[in-house]
């Protein structure tokens, strides 16, 4: 073999590309799944580490991951435009919106 071929055949081995890992939230900063493929919807880059802990108990705030171990989320039904339409007398009741109804959403709490 000669140099010529020998670089030739090197330069011809393809570079390897560093895998996907990302987590999907959504609006509100909340985890979806993570995902080591190119899916639509919001998502940040993470590393190895993060990629294979996969934790639930983080939130997505400026583009950056922020554990919730030390927070405290309290989660609320609320009134709103928008969500679920439930029996105007029993928020249990879930009804058509042709019905009469409210609409009810979920509101997020947190506290540090």
């Amino acid at each position: 073999m000669t140099p010529d071929e020998f670089w030739s055949i090197l330069h011809a081995v393809p570079v390897p590309v560093e895998p996907i890992r990302r987590l999907y939230y959504n609006k509100d900063g909340e985890p979806l799944f993570y995902a080591a493929e190119d899916l639509p919807g919001n998502y940040i880059d993470v590393d190895q580490e993060t990629f294979s802990r996969a934790s639930s108990r983080v939130r997505v705030r400026n583009g950056q991951i922020v554990s919730t171990a030390t927070h405290r989320d309290t989660k609320k039904l609320v009134p709103a435009n928008h969500g679920i339409a439930c029996d105007p007398r029993d928020v249990c009741v879930v009804v058509n919106t042709e019905c009469s109804h409210t609409k009810w959403t979920i509101k997020n709490y947190e506290q540090n």
